[in-house]
């Protein structure tokens, strides 16, 4: 599984790029292998605020539908619009062109405890 040294995990398969006060969110190499290929991805909702832990969208693949999970706090500023005509860039390209949305940070919010990519390395492994 692919696991870039340049991102944060979180426990439920997605992963976070900080660049100047917003993140980048997707899914994993590891969770659009075991989704299988995806057919449909529902858009989260651009200026929706959203608490950690919290359904930001579903992406529905050929063996399930499954949540997508807010791994920070904060309002959804920008959404990956070319995931409604090509779903598959889940599974082709997870963590360049298959980005779901990104996420500004509430002023003051500190990043809960998401996962270096060793310690989502043993996460996977286990």
């Amino acid at each position: 599984m692919n696991i870039p040294d340049n991102l944060l995990y979180s426990s439920d398969h997605e992963w976070v790029r900080i660049d100047t006060g917003k993140a980048v969110i997707g899914i994993t190499d590891y969770a659009q292998d075991a989704l299988g290929d995806v057919v449909f991805v529902e858009l989260p909702i651009l200026g929706g605020v959203v608490n950690s832990g919290e359904s930001i969208t579903e992406v529905e693949s050929t063996k399930s539908v499954s949540d997508i999970y807010a791994p920070i706090t904060g309002t959804i500023i920008e959404v990956n619009h070319d995931l409604a005509d090509s779903p598959e860039l889940l599974n082709e390209d997870p963590y360049g062109d298959g980005w779901i949305c990104a996420i500004e940070l509430d002023e003051g919010s500190k990043l809960p405890d998401l996962l270096t990519p060793e310690q989502y390395g043993e996460l996977i492994a286990s």
